[in-house]
């Protein structure tokens, strides 16, 4: 792994976000089971959206790469007539991307034998169990051989019923289960007992799958989704919109003094980070502020970062789920910032932080190979008075690849470093 060593330097210069990683997972599945041939458009091929390709192929997509798109030959799954590839067993290697298996794991259960998921890092440790007790109840396969390094095989198929999600549990599994019960051969029902957090993900799936034909009844103010069954896909091009998650960067860059002059942003879009310009007002206007992170845990480590170098006081709460992220983010993001000078705490489930003027630097932190602690702490950079160390750098990859090539073009004074 690279260790960068990173000079205090403000940033300046303009830079076009990447495309949300998440609505081009939701797009490629979507293309991948349709009938006929789509173009996903404005595509980057980070780690999670390899993954979901990939993923895809072994169901029996035949899916062309091309610079910045996917040209995908959907399966054209319906219940009345599955197809799938000429294999009873399919391996699907998840990598690190927790969208690219709770996606999949349902509807892996369309296709005829058994999938075997496999994946890196702690993506094993990861919960996957709403999908373990529904499987079980149905009686049907769902064999972890491994809880460090993932290792699972599922078998379906799953049956249209009625099922009960927590809201506190991650939306992820609520969007793999309305990309499957679609193509059951009965309607479903998916209701969710307790509010529902991160709802700005189901939204985005829902807005996916209009453009795809996919039909969904929205009900209790998003508490009860009706599934008609017997459905399939249409196919169609799709274009993805610049990724307010990895635009939270370079926003929060700028709230801190820097001068980025952000493109590739839909001012309209239902991203649920989106949330961190509002957060970003939040700090500059109020002095003893409470910012609840339940609905977009992805951006609260450089939001905390903004926090730390703001006056007053913030306390960011419901941060329960950064705990199950590619690293524990509610410690790392304690811990890292703290090294470098902030005054943060952790008080349960919640980050206290008291603003200061300016973080010291002039020590080695580590991304905990994390992508988003990793981009996090090169913001963060910008304002330290000595240089920093970020030990293993390449989990960028995971989501904004040349995010570092990218850094050093707005100016960033980057060193790269190899520690033993």
């Amino acid at each position: 792994m690279t260790h960068l060593q990173l000079e205090p330097t403000k940033i300046a210069g303009t830079v076009t976000v990447p495309p949300s990683k998440s609505l081009a997972h939701r797009a490629v599945i979507c293309a991948g089971l349709a009938n006929g041939r789509s173009t996903v458009k404005n595509i980057q091929y980070s780690d999670d959206i390899k993954a979901t390709v990939q993923g895809l192929r072994e169901m029996g997509a035949g899916i062309t790469e091309e610079e910045n798109s996917l040209v995908i030959d959907g399966i054209g799954l319906n219940a009345k007539d599955k197809r799938h590839n000429n294999h009873s067993a399919r391996t699907i290697d998840a990598n690190e991307s927790g969208s690219t298996l709770r996606f999949l794991v349902p509807v892996a259960t369309l296709f005829e034998g058994k999938t075997r998921f496999i994946g890196r890092g702690k993506l094993g440790q990861r919960p996957l169990t709403p999908y373990e007790d529904l499987f079980n109840s149905q009686g049907l396969l769902f064999a972890a051989t491994n809880t460090e390094t993932l290792d699972l095989t599922v078998e379906g198929p799953l049956l249209p019923k009625t099922v009960e999600l927590r809201g506190d549990i991650s939306s992820q599994f609520i969007t793999g289960l309305l990309m499957t019960m679609p193509f059951l051969d009965g309607d479903s029902e998916i209701k969710v007992t307790t509010p529902l957090e991160s709802k700005g993900y189901i939204d985005l799936t829902l807005d996916v799958f209009n453009t795809f034909g996919l039909k969904i009844q929205v009900e209790e103010e998003g508490q009860l989704y009706k599934i008609p069954g017997n459905q399939s896909i249409k196919a169609a091009d799709y274009t993805v919109e610049g990724d307010y998650s990895q635009a939270a960067f370079f926003l929060s860059a700028n709230a801190l003094g820097n001068a980025v002059d952000i493109k590739g942003l839909n001012e309209e879009s239902l991203q649920g980070d989106k949330a961190i310009l509002s957060i970003i007002d939040t700090l500059k206007q109020d002095t003893d502020r409470v910012i609840d992170g339940s609905q977009c845990p992805d951006i609260i480590p450089v939001a905390a970062l903004v926090a730390a170098l703001s006056e007053g006081q913030t306390r960011i709460k419901n941060l329960e789920r950064l705990r199950i992220k590619e690293s524990d983010r509610l410690e790392a993001t304690q811990k890292e910032l703290e090294a470098i000078g902030a005054d943060i705490k952790i008080e349960h489930n919640d980050l206290v932080i008291k603003g200061v003027a300016s973080l010291k630097g002039g020590t080695t932190v580590w991304s905990h190979k994390d992508h988003r602690m990793a981009m996090m702490l090169g913001i963060a950079s910008t304002r330290c008075e000595q240089p920093i160390i970020i030990k293993d750098t390449d989990c960028v990859a995971k989501s904004y690849p040349d995010f570092w090539a990218v850094f050093k073009t707005l100016g960033g004074k980057i060193n790269e470093r190899h520690l033993g």
